[in-house]
C-alpha cells in the first residue's frame, strides 16, 4: 500500500471539514482566570477534572489524567506488568499511538486481524495468537463502536491476561449498558484536539485495580510522590523510572468546561451518526461500519463507510467542498513494525483496506449537512 498525499481542506464557511475541535464558550474565561493564579501546570484544576470525569463515566473510581492518550497507554502497559519480550496481542488496524508505547517497553507485538463489520479486533484472530508468552490483549473501540468485550474478557480470564482498552475514540460509549472505562483492567482516553472533548492535548487512564492509582501518579511525575513532597515530608528518594506525563491546569480548565457540555456534545454527534446510518440503510453500494447490538451505544467519534466506489466518492465529495479520508491505516505497513509482520496474513484487513472512508461527525456539522452529504453519496453510481 502506498500512502496517498491528500491535501487538508482549508477551513471556510463553505467547506465541510472532517474534524473540528469543540471548545466551550466558557473555556476562555476560565483559562484566563487560571493564568492569574500560581497554578498553570499540574494543580487543583487537574484534580477537579479527574473527579468530574470519574463521576460522569467511571462510577466515581479514581483515575489519572496525563499529557496525552499515548502517555496514558504507556502507563497502562507498565502497570499491566508488560516487560521486554512479553507478547501482546493488539489490533493491526489502529492509530500507531496504540502500538508505539509497546515498542518503548520492548514487548513483542502480535497483530490480530479485524472484524469486517466493526473494524475492531477480531476475537477469532485473538484466539489463534495466544501462547505461553502472551501477557495482555489490547483492544481499540474504533470510531466509538465497542469491541466484543464479553468474549475478550472470557479469553483473558481463561489465560490470565490483562485487558487494556484503547478508548481514545469511545468517550461516552457503552457496552451492555456499561460505560467504557468500567470494564477492562485498564482503559485509556484521549483529549487530543479533535476528540469528543479536548484539553489541547491530553489523556486519562482508568484503572480497575485502584491500589495502582498511587503508582500511576508517581510514574506520571518522574517517580516522585508529589503529595508527600508538597507536605514537606518527602525523603528525596526515587525508586522507579518515572516520566513527565502530567496534565496541566490550563488544559484541564478547557477540558472541565467541555465535560460540563458533554451531554449535548454526544447527543449531537449521535444525531449526525444516526442520520448517516439511516440514509445508507437501503444503499447496496454502501456498507456502514457499525455495531448493531442494541445493548451497546456508539461513542460516535467518526462514521465510516465501506464501498467499492470509495475513491470516486472521496473525489466527488472533495469537488463539493466536503472533506473525507481514511484517518487510520493498517499498522503492518509501517516500517517501524516490520519485525512483527513477517509472513503474517490479515485477510479481513486485506478485504477492506481500499474500501473504507470516514465522513465528518462533529459539532460544526449539522443534521442538514449530514443529509446533504448522504444524498451526494447515494447519488453516486
Amino acid at each position: 500500500m502506498s500512502f496517498k498525499e491528500i491535501k487538508l481542506m482549508t477551513e471556510t464557511k463553505k467547506n465541510k471539514v472532517l474534524f473540528y475541535p469543540y471548545i466551550s464558550n466558557n473555556a476562555a474565561k476560565f483559562v484566563k482566570k487560571r493564568l492569574k493564579t500560581r497554578w498553570i501546570g499540574q494543580g487543583p484544576i487537574v484534580d477537579r477534572f479527574e473527579k468530574k470525569f470519574s463521576k460522569l463515566f467511571l462510577n466515581n473510581q479514581k483515575c489519572v489524567s496525563t499529557g496525552s492518550g499515548t502517555d496514558a497507554l504507556h502507563l497502562a502497559y507498565i502497570l499491566a506488568g508488560i516487560k521486554k519480550g512479553d507478547e501482546v496481542i493488539t489490533p493491526v488496524f489502529t492509530c500507531t499511538a496504540t502500538n508505539l508505547p509497546l515498542l518503548y517497553i520492548g514487548a513483542k507485538l502480535k497483530f490480530a486481524d479485524i472484524d469486517t463489520e466493526t473494524m475492531n479486533i477480531s476475537v477469532k484472530s485473538i484466539k489463534k495468537l495466544i501462547t505461553k508468552k502472551t501477557k495482555a490483549i489490547v483492544c481499540v473501540h474504533y470510531g466509538g463502536n465497542v469491541c466484543d468485550m464479553e468474549e475478550i474478557l472470557k479469553i483473558a480470564k481463561k489465560y490470565k491476561l490483562k485487558v487494556i482498552e484503547d478508548a481514545a475514540q469511545a468517550l461516552g460509549a457503552k457496552y451492555n449498558n456499561k460505560y467504557i472505562g468500567t470494564i477492562g483492567d485498564f482503559t485509556v482516553f484521549s483529549f487530543q484536539a479533535i476528540k469528543h472533548i479536548t484539553t489541547g492535548d491530553g489523556g486519562l487512564l482508568a484503572i480497575k485495580e485502584q491500589k495502582l492509582i498511587q503508582k500511576a501518579k508517581r510514574l506520571r511525575w518522574f517517580g516522585i510522590d508529589r503529595t508527600k513532597k508538597q507536605l514537606g515530608i518527602w525523603k528525596n528518594d526515587i525508586f522507579e523510572v518515572g516520566y513527565k506525563y502530567q496534565m496541566t491546569d490550563l488544559g484541564a480548565a478547557v477540558g472541565l468546561e467541555a465535560l460540563n457540555d458533554f451531554s449535548k456534545i454526544i447527543s449531537h454527534r449521535r444525531k449526525i451518526y444516526d442520520t448517516y446510518l439511516k440514509a445508507f440503510k437501503d444503499n447496496p453500494r454502501i456498507k456502514c461500519v457499525h455495531n448493531y447490538n442494541k445493548s451497546n451505544k456508539t461513542g460516535a467519534w467518526i462514521f465510516t463507510i465501506c464501498s467499492e466506489l470509495k475513491d470516486k466518492i472521496q473525489k466527488i465529495l472533495k469537488q463539493k467542498n466536503i472533506e473525507s479520508n481514511q484517518v487510520h491505516f493498517r499498522n503492518d505497513k509501517y516500517t517501524v513494525f516490520k519485525n512483527y509482520c513477517k509472513n503474517k496474513n490479515f485477510p479481513n484487513m486485506d478485504e477492506i483496506e481500499e474500501k473504507y472512508l470516514v465522513l465528518p461527525v462533529h459539532t460544526k456539522i449539522s443534521i442538514k449537512d449530514a443529509k446533504y452529504i448522504s444524498n451526494i453519496i447515494n447519488s453516486i453510481k
